[in-house]
C-alpha cells in the first residue's frame, strides 16, 4: 500500500515593521552641513582630542568616534536652538 504524504503546514512568514516616516525624515547633521565641512569639524575635534592625550598612539578610532559624535551634537542642538 502506498504511503500517504501530509501537506506540510504552510510556512507563515512575518512582515519586517516598515520604518515609520518620522524615522525616514528624521534630520541628520550631514542635512545641515557639507560633508566635507563636517569632516574638517571632526578631524579638528579629533586632533584636540588627541592633543590633551600627549598623542599617544593608539587611540585614534577612539578619538574620531567621540569628535564625530560631539560635532553632530553641536550640529544638531544648533540647528534645533531659539531662532531670532
Amino acid at each position: 500500500m502506498p504511503s500517504e504524504k501530509v501537506p506540510a503546514a504552510p510556512s507563515v512568514r512575518k512582515r519586517a515593521p516598515r520604518k515609520s516616516a518620522v524615522a525616514q525624515i528624521a534630520p541628520t547633521p550631514a542635512r545641515f552641513v557639507e560633508p566635507e565641512h563636517r569632516a574638517g569639524l571632526i578631524a579638528e575635534a579629533a586632533f584636540f582630542r588627541a592633543e590633551k592625550r600627549g598623542f599617544s598612539p593608539g587611540h585614534e578610532m577612539e578619538d574620531w568616534l567621540a569628535a564625530e559624535s560631539e560635532v553632530d551634537a553641536k550640529l544638531m542642538s544648533a540647528k534645533s536652538g531659539p531662532r531670532g
